[in-house]
């Protein structure tokens, strides 16, 4: 068990990997780097079952707070998400993609609203001040608009940027959410069942640049029609 003390400032986060050798040591690294003040940071990756050397590499860093899990079979980030829930011992948990989208060193001020106590969650927004970001091709500012809008609408929010990568949350509101996702819907699921509850999602402007396909962009059109179908079934479903 981690002394009531100690988990009070520790920060959680969680890396799920699939196929990621090109980008899994940098990013992690920025990770390490980040400044989280006084603040411990644990360090979860979930490999889910990748075919490359993803688990390998990740492994070989022996950076302290670093553990990784090996998944059995390839089961979704949503899967993976959730068995690194299990393993979290901070007391938030924030969610880090491995395919430097996103640049570590926001995840700190992603993470304060929370630790403060301000909110017992916080997104990391790609919008603010950016009509469209970096490399984001027409129909996902489309898909992303659209669902921000969706999650508004259902649920009386007032997100920018619902499908961001970077949720924090504090860890006993997570996992009491009686989590479901397997793949790419964890996000609308989240943002669903946080506002369906009433709860306070602070968002704080992060830094993104989006890869191509070819650079190994794994989400597809579908999974938007996906993200659509979660948030209408969580606004009815608990």
């Amino acid at each position: 068990m981690v002394p009531d003390e100690e988990k009070r400032t520790r920060v959680t986060v969680l890396v799920p990997a699939y196929n990621e050798q090109e980008t899994i040591r940098q990013s992690i690294q920025g990770v390490i780097d980040a400044d989280f003040g006084e603040a411990q940071c644990e360090i979860i990756v979930v490999d889910d079952c990748s075919t490359d050397r993803t688990a390998e590499i990740a492994e070989s860093m022996h950076a302290p707070g670093l553990n990784v899990i090996r998944m059995a079979k390839n089961g979704g980030k949503g899967r993976a998400i959730r068995i690194g829930l299990e393993a979290a011992t901070g007391s938030v948990v924030v969610i880090h993609d491995a395919d430097l989208e996103y640049d570590a060193k926001d995840l700190p001020n992603v993470v304060r609203p929370v630790l403060a106590g301000d909110s017992v969650a916080a997104f990391g927004t790609r919008f603010a001040g950016h009509s469209r970001p970096a490399g984001m091709k027409l129909q996902n500012l489309i898909a992303n608009r659209t669902l921000a809008a969706a999650a508004n609408i259902l649920f009386g929010g007032n997100l920018t940027d619902e499908a961001t990568c970077y949720k924090a949350i504090r860890t006993d509101v997570l996992r009491s959410m009686n989590l479901r996702s397997e793949r790419f819907e964890f996000c609308p699921e989240v943002t669903a069942k946080l506002l369906r509850a009433g709860h306070k999602i602070v968002e704080v402007p992060v830094w993104y640049k989006a890869r191509t396909v070819a650079e190994g962009k794994k989400i597809h059109w579908y999974d938007g029609l996906e993200a659509i179908w979660t948030l209408i079934k969580f606004r009815f479903v608990k």
